[in-house]
């Protein structure tokens, strides 16, 4: 069973559309998803919880429709966005009298350990929190009424690499069991590269992948070479070219492949970062 399973969301605005958008979040993983600002990952998020109402399409949570059991299945879910503070003047103890109304398994055990773990005061208002002080707040009470379906937007971004790497060791721990499992929508993807399972990449309001992990770093590649060796590459063997003073950049889908049919050229490992930008960003064939 999947946590979550999206097919064909549509949502359409001025300027903008979210094209039939589906995608899948395996339990017992993380699925990070990634595209560029506008790209249509905050929207898709939206349909999902059911923030906004999609002109299209159907979510289902654990197998089970979200547009007719939504209130029900919300108690297995955990929603964190970069923005998703508490009200600047209350405290901790006040954040944990407020979700013990609203989720019948809230744990006050379990987020005094969180608290104590991110080194949180329980008396210091919100207002006097720094940045990620807050955002470890946000994760806490998230975590502390035994989701197992947890959706992050954007959750780790302008925090310090310290708290990020903090932030991503409770990830891991959560997924630990099998029953749960991690949405991560972020530009961040050195993150991703850490502890993502799948990734979902979405430009212009539409899926453009959605594979392993492991496979996009071990399949794609940059591969370089001389303008006047550019002429001889094929169009067919490359997604999109950089072009610069010195030559060429391209990305590969199948960088042994290309050793092979092109040994004379150098050709490095891509990274995440690098794939969403030829594919953004690069000149296509």
């Amino acid at each position: 069973m999947t946590a979550i399973r999206a097919e064909g969301l549509r949502k359409r605005y001025p300027g903008f559309e979210l094209k039939d958008v589906s995608l899948e979040v395996p339990k017992g993983s993380i699925v990070g998803f990634i595209g560029e600002n506008g790209a249509g990952k905050t929207t898709t998020i939206k349909a999902i919880i059911g923030a906004i109402h999609a002109d299209g399409g159907k979510v289902e949570i654990f197998g089970r429709d979200f547009a007719r059991h939504g209130k029900a299945l919300k108690q297995d879910m955990a929603v964190v966005t970069e923005d998703s503070f508490f009200h600047e003047d209350l405290t901790a103890e006040d954040v944990s009298r407020i979700m013990r109304r609203m989720y019948a398994r809230w744990d006050d055990a379990r987020f005094r350990e969180y608290l104590n773990r991110f080194k949180l005061p329980a008396d210091k208002r919100i207002k006097e929190l720094s940045r990620g002080m807050r955002m470890k707040l946000a994760i806490a009470a998230a975590l502390s009424h035994h989701p197992k379906l947890l959706i992050l937007d954007e959750p780790t971004s302008g925090l310090d690499p310290v708290v990020r790497s903090e932030m991503l060791d409770v990830f891991l721990d959560f997924i630990q069991d099998e029953e749960h499992a991690i949405l991560f929508s972020t530009h961040i993807t050195t993150d991703l590269e850490k502890i993502a399972d799948y990734i979902v990449f979405i430009h212009d309001g539409r899926i453009i992948f959605s594979r392993s992990k492991d496979e996009l770093l071990e399949q794609y590649g940059i591969m370089k070479c001389g303008q006047d060796e550019f002429r001889d590459v094929d169009p067919a063997d490359f997604v999109g070219v950089r072009r610069y003073d010195y030559g060429c950049e391209m990305l590969v889908r199948d960088r042994q492949a290309m050793r092979r049919k092109y040994p004379h050229l150098t050709i490095d490992p891509a990274g995440i970062e690098d794939i969403m930008l030829y594919h953004v960003r690069g000149e296509k064939p």
